[in-house]
């Protein structure tokens, strides 16, 4: 056994591996803990990290995992997803079996959309039974992480698990009332799959800690299909995969955990939720750090992406109070900042921050222009909004609150509309 083990968990064996199974991402939510983020958009399609946006950090995954046959299904506000899919990511060769395939909802076995995770699957089996994978990998597309799935899909056949489900340690009082959590014994085999719970339970030997499910299931194809008729039978059922297939599954099969740890030292992988405005606005301004957590700078790991060509990014004028800087920030390209002052901000591409204005710990989306003498501290300011000169955003809190969506950490969420005059 322990020979077979070392085989499995070797990197050509998990190659071969990777190569026999198909990804299934799920790219349909409404993302509506975002807000007016999402008022135009699903979720995976938010920008995020200066030049990406979320999708992309799941899609790099698996292209760089060797899984190259990947479906992603989409339901909600989803044209700017398909277009970035369809502009960045069809690299990829049809003629070697490879494929990126984007699959909106298309009512295929009746008169409704998508249910629940477990049935936008389900409406999609005659397209996985053509491709016939051995292994079907379904994904969350709207989190941020970088990881190789290689070995997850080895733990889940040397465990011989019927399902295998990604999960990460976080601490019991973040867990509760927000994630799916797994209760499991010593040998990670699932007892439990209950969906956000009041009082998580607690990693055994660890009190202080939850298992938080990631999303990610591994599934042994046939299975998979019995699984979803079975689901798609029942009435009572929402047709979700935390909610229904899996507690369900654990019943009767070998349900594991499969942790989301550094190989070598067993130390947890960062892994983002940027379900609400305060974790989305969170997680970028980490990136501006010294040495972030996620290293997108990490050749061996590349996420890859679709942008436009655009020029370097330029600082301009050096006189007096007009003078062009960026400390602790990072800048994309198209970006201009012409006599103002960038701190701990991150500046997507084609901005434009004009004289005499500053912008503090601020996440400043594609396409915005900001005025002249604006003060932008503390805020997400949406893609394609125009900012007024002399605009005061984060500095009064009840004017922000008249004004603009405000969180309760205090970030300040800008959008285009929030700014237009009453009257246009």
């Amino acid at each position: 056994m322990a020979k077979q083990a070392a085989r499995v968990s070797s990197g050509r064996y998990v190659s071969r591996l990777t190569s026999g199974a198909l990804a299934v991402i799920m790219a349909g939510g409404r993302g509506e803990r975002l807000g007016p983020l999402t008022a135009n958009r699903c979720k995976p399609a938010a920008p995020f990290g200066g030049k990406f946006r979320i999708i992309d950090f799941v899609l790099s995954n698996c292209v760089n995992s060797g899984i190259r046959q990947v479906m992603v299904l989409t339901q909600y506000k989803a044209q700017s997803l398909i277009q970035h899919v369809e502009r960045g990511w069809g690299f990829l060769r049809g003629e070697f079996g490879e494929f990126i395939d984007v699959i909106p909802a298309q009512q295929q076995i009746g008169a409704h959309w998508y249910l629940g995770t477990a049935d936008s699957v389900y409406q999609n089996l005659e397209e996985i039974r053509h491709h016939r994978p051995k292994y079907v990998l379904v994904l969350a597309g709207d989190h941020i992480y970088k990881m190789d799935y290689g070995p997850m899909i080895a733990y889940h056949v040397e465990k011989g698990a019927d399902i295998t489900v990604g999960v990460v340690e976080v601490a019991r009082e973040t867990a509760a009332g927000a994630f799916g959590v797994l209760t499991v014994r010593e040998s990670n085999l699932v007892t439990r799959f209950t969906e956000k719970p009041a009082e998580p339970d607690p990693v055994p030997g660890r009190p202080d800690r939850a298992l938080a499910s990631m999303g990610i299931y591994v599934f042994n194809t046939p299975l998979l299909e019995k699984l979803l008729l079975a689901d798609a039978a029942d009435s009572a059922s929402k047709h979700d995969f935390g909610r229904n297939v899996v507690p369900k599954a654990i019943e009767n099969l070998q349900v594991f955990a499969y942790p989301f740890q550094d190989v070598a030292t067993r130390a947890q992988n960062y892994w983002r939720d940027v379900g609400t405005i305060d974790a989305y606005y969170e997680a970028n301004l980490e990136l501006v750090h010294v040495a972030p957590e996620l290293n997108i700078y990490d050749a061996e790991w590349p996420i890859w992406t679709y942008q436009l060509q655009q020029p370097p990014a330029k600082f301009v004028l050096d006189d007096g109070e007009r003078v062009g800087t960026a400390i602790n920030s990072m800048v994309a390209g198209g970006a201009i900042i012409s006599g103002a002052r960038i701190s701990e901000s991150l500046i997507f591409s084609n901005v434009r921050v004009n004289e005499r204005s500053t912008v503090h710990r601020s996440v400043i989306l594609p396409s915005v222009s900001i005025g002249r003498g604006c003060t932008i501290r503390n805020a997400i300011v949406d893609e394609g909004t125009t900012v007024p000169d002399g605009t005061r955003i984060g500095v009064d809190a009840a004017e922000d609150r008249a004004r603009f969506f405000v969180t309760e950490r205090g970030v300040v969420l800008v959008t285009a509309g929030m700014l237009r005059p009453a009257d246009a």
